[in-house]
């Protein structure tokens, strides 16, 4: 089995350089003791009556995605740079794909998701997110050779965002709703934002990218005419701005109008979950890096004052609870199998390793409270064609959330 010990010191790869270690926390201000309004009875174990079933284990896996038409089949994602493929819930011996020769693996870079467009089945097309060797962000498009298996000499780059200055905020996700492909940018690292990206709209860093990834006159992508800075200052391709590193993100379109939650990595004090609908995401400022949590931000050698009318979290929880260090960002439950959570937004912090789940609401998330469930050094979530819920872990094993 491939499988990485990952120890807590190694743990924050996705947090900052000045983060505390696994177990050291930070107070928050006093005035904002506890923005998140956890539940009093939240230590309760055994909470939802759910339980984890270990699907197996591989090398550092950081996220797990199905493909449209093949519900049979669940990918693996693998931080070195390889895509496992269980079939059935058997890993066959052979990779989906594997470009590690061609990422940038150490600390937060890597091959870091995989996203498969709603036509995969007729299209044959997917598309990955990874570090490549100068440590640059890189999408690319592959196409199947099998349903196992990739032909990697499809390859095809679609975009790439320079990130040379700093190893980490990386971002990671992809993910499509309809046809169009949202992947989510880190700010470029360091701390505080020394360059201020996130709230440059030049710039792709620290954003919410929007692109349709079908090439298009001569182009690896086109930008759709309804992103919000088309024929305003900016980049085109940028949806929303102000945000730090938000490795996952994931979309809520099980009533209504789509909603997306996105779970921002925070600095020295606060993770964030930001909650609203898709349509008000478009040309949304996050606030990062006026603002951490629903803090402002304030640093002797970085910080932005507040540009005013930026779009708050619904929910924020401070390092000092329980040594907090990373929100990973996950799931609005939608498994009929898990009727306790139905509807409920499942996530957990990658130092802590309790799983968690709350309720979100546009305004402000309540009833924040532990699963009973512990995960060490989950990096992601998941999830496959009839909505099953997943859960990596950095030390390899990867478990399905299922009824107790």
């Amino acid at each position: 089995m491939r499988r990485r010990v990952v120890s807590c010191a190694t743990a924050a790869i996705f947090a900052i350089a000045a983060l505390p270690a696994c177990g050291e926390a930070q107070e928050p201000p006093p005035e904002r003791q506890s923005p998140s309004g956890e539940s009093a009875d939240s230590s309760a174990k055994g909470r939802g009556g759910v339980a984890l079933k270990r699907v197996g284990s591989f090398d550092s896996p950081v996220y797990v995605a199905a493909a449209t038409g093949f519900p049979r089949l669940l990918f693996v994602v693998e931080q070195p740079g390889t895509v496992r493929v269980l079939s059935d819930g058997r890993e066959l011996g052979r990779p989906f794909l594997d470009i590690s020769g061609m990422v940038s693996f150490e600390g937060e870079r890597g091959l870091l998701s995989i996203a498969f467009p709603p036509d995969y089945e007729r299209s044959k097309r997917f598309y990955v997110y990874y570090t490549d060797g100068q440590g640059d962000i890189r999408v690319d498009e592959f196409e199947r050779k099998s349903a196992t298996q990739a032909a990697r000499g499809s390859r095809r780059a679609v975009i790439e965002v320079p990130h040379r200055a700093n190893s980490n905020h990386n971002g990671g996700q992809l993910q499509f709703l309809d046809n169009l492909l949202y992947l989510g940018t880190g700010d470029g690292g360091s701390g505080g934002d020394p360059p201020n990206n996130a709230q440059n709209r030049d710039s792709l860093l620290g954003k919410l990218l929007r692109i349709d990834p079908r090439p298009s006159g001569g182009r690896p992508y086109s930008i759709p005419a309804s992103n919000p800075l088309v024929g305003r200052p900016g980049r085109d391709e940028i949806y929303s701005y102000g945000l730090r590193n938000p490795f996952r993100f994931s979309f809520d379109t099980s009533a209504g109008a789509p909603r997306i939650a996105i779970g921002d990595v925070g600095q020295g004090l606060f993770e964030e979950l930001d909650y609203t609908t898709v349509a008000a995401a478009g040309g949304a400022n996050f606030g990062w890096d006026a603002f951490e949590g629903f803090a402002p931000y304030t640093d002797e050698n970085s910080g932005t004052p507040d540009p005013g009318g930026t779009v708050k979290p619904i929910f924020a929880y401070p390092h000092s609870r329980a040594g907090s260090c990373t929100i990973i960002g996950g799931y609005v439950v939608r498994d009929p199998s898990l009727a306790s959570l139905r509807g409920r937004y499942v996530y957990a912090d990658l130092c802590e390793g309790q799983l968690r789940s709350l309720e979100p609401h546009l305004r402000r998330a309540s009833g924040d409270r532990k699963l009973g469930l512990q995960v060490s050094t989950p990096s992601s979530f998941g999830e496959d064609s009839r909505g099953h819920l997943y859960v990596t872990s950095l030390e390899g094993p990867v478990y399905r959330l299922v009824p107790r």
